[in-house]
């Protein structure tokens, strides 16, 4: 199956790798359809991060960049899910600004945008199952709570044999009361 998920990973992130690329390059083409979205985030990223640019163009580069290196990420499968997550992540701009079908007045123009719009969340919902995939392997939530089952077992195993230390205990502190007890009974 690793063939497949390999494959897989490669094919979804080719359009982040290649778009990415492009629109880092030339960002500028990008500017008039991003300006309504990056105009809206601008106040969060101010107010969260004051360091991080927020000119229309330098936040479509740093949503290029991020596409290309998580892109890349995830097709050569190191850190996987964490990238799938940030792709999705960056994906949800790039919808809103490149393809607000609700907007357009002109039917060819809607249909088109429309489109796109549900290529993008099909994009989305398979970046979600990039990220969601344990390749077979199981989950942190399962390997939690099976170290936490099996701490529990641990610690519960460890009770009884201190139980059963004490029980043994206390028979042989009776067995050495009552041979003392024997012991001075005897002449001798």
């Amino acid at each position: 199956m690793k063939p497949v998920r390999s494959l897989a990973r490669i094919m979804l992130s080719g359009i982040f790798v290649v778009s990415g690329a492009r629109n880092f390059q030339n960002p500028g083409r990008l500017v008039t359809a991003a300006k309504p979205v990056t105009d809206r985030i601008t106040p969060l990223i101010e107010k969260n991060a004051p360091q991080v640019p927020t000119d229309t163009e330098s936040l479509i580069r740093i949503n290029a960049a991020t596409q290309v290196a998580a892109g890349l990420m995830l097709a050569t499968g190191k850190l996987a899910r964490p990238a799938a997550l940030v792709l999705a992540g960056t994906l949800v701009p790039t919808t809103l600004a490149g393809h607000p079908f609700w907007n357009n007045d002109d039917p060819a123009a809607r249909n088109n945008n429309q489109i796109h719009f549900l290529k993008n969340l099909g994009l989305f919902g398979g970046l979600l199952l990039a990220a969601a995939d344990t390749e077979g392997k199981p989950g942190l939530r399962w390997r939690a709570g099976h170290r936490i089952g099996h701490s529990r077992r641990s610690v519960q195993r460890s009770g009884r044999s201190v139980q059963r230390a004490v029980r043994t205990a206390k028979r042989e502190a009776r067995i050495a009361v009552r041979s003392a007890a024997t012991a001075r009974r005897l002449p001798g």
